[in-house]
């Protein structure tokens, strides 16, 4: 390869290879990308294309920079190289590389062809000039087409967007779901004995110091249910009335079983179960659990010494 400069501050470029079997080989459609809005060919492609190495094809610029304003040439950014790499297979070479390309516009390449003054730079550049008018009639043709695309386009992210909004509101249902669940508000059915005792029994074992029940209406079964509790946990019932078939019953699961205080309180007409620092409403006697339908919710607006306090004051 033999490189001079000329008198007119043109280069003279031998070519590498025969410009007949280059024109057969390369598809210059093909290299002919678009980016900013604008359609350009990378240096390296306009230097195959030229049968010369990209940093002579650069050189040959820099020497008649002057003659290439940025509308004519320009340097692709970090981001613009990672897409042309990730893109074009034909520039894997350029992924590790730490100087980003040049590309030329329609009027960068054309004047190229008074830089590289060859009759190889001239063939070539009134091919690649062709491609571009080809390209641009492709486009104006085509317009009608690429319209119908962006709309449909356009259609499909409208629909992305509103599946995406149709998500968001299950989910958000969903999460009204999970709060109210949360919120321990819970519905036995009649015939559901068996859940129901399971239920207020979890919650019996699972206090940690004290447990409270106001019910007016107590029998063995209740005190069967309160002996599930941990060691250490203190329990206490507030009812309407003892009978004495209830002191007795009561004697004598203290007299074997962790003691169970029982106290009259006759201010209640609910069912109220304290869990250490959990209030509960109970719309049912503990003893006739899954008889009726009958809920279960956990009180938040109140805590466990107001009511104490309240018992204590009439009592």
């Amino acid at each position: 390869m033999i490189m001079s400069e000329s008198k007119n501050n043109t280069t003279d470029i031998q070519p590498v290879a025969d410009c007949d079997q280059l024109r057969n080989t390369i598809q210059i459609e093909g290299r002919i990308l678009s980016t900013r809005n604008m359609q350009v060919m990378v240096d390296r492609d306009l230097a195959e294309l030229y049968g010369v190495e990209t940093k002579v094809l650069n050189q040959a610029v820099k020497r008649n920079i002057e003659r290439f304003p940025e509308r004519f040439r320009f340097q692709l950014s970090d981001n613009e190289m990672t897409e042309l790499v990730t893109n074009c297979d034909r520039f894997e070479s350029l992924k590790h590389s730490s100087v980003c390309p040049y590309v030329f516009t329609e009027q960068g390449v054309a004047m190229l062809s008074s830089v590289l003054h060859s009759e190889t730079a001239i063939s070539v550049s009134i091919q690649i000039m062709d491609a571009f008018v080809a390209m641009r009639r492709f486009l104006v043709s085509n317009a009608q087409v690429f319209k119908r695309l962006e709309t449909i386009e356009y259609h499909q992210l409208a629909m992305q967007q509103h599946q995406q909004q149709s998500d968001k509101l299950i989910d958000e249902i969903f999460k009204k779901f999970e709060e109210k669940e949360a919120t321990n508000q819970y519905i036995f059915f009649d015939g559901q004995v068996f859940d129901a005792y399971v239920f207020i029994s979890g919650l019996i074992k699972a206090a940690k110091t004290s447990i409270i029940l106001i019910d007016n209406y107590i029998d063995e079964t209740v005190l069967t249910m309160l002996g599930k509790r941990a060691s250490g946990v203190d329990a206490i019932i507030y009812t309407a009335q003892i009978s004495r078939q209830l002191r007795l019953d009561v004697d004598r699961h203290n007299a074997q079983y962790p003691p169970i205080s029982i106290n009259i309180f006759r201010q209640s007409h609910d069912r109220f179960m304290i869990i250490d620092n959990d209030v509960y409403h109970i719309g049912a006697s503990i003893k006739d659990l899954g008889k009726k339908w009958f809920g279960i919710t956990l009180m938040k607006d109140i805590t466990p010494s107001e009511i104490v306090n309240r018992i204590n004051g009439v009592i």
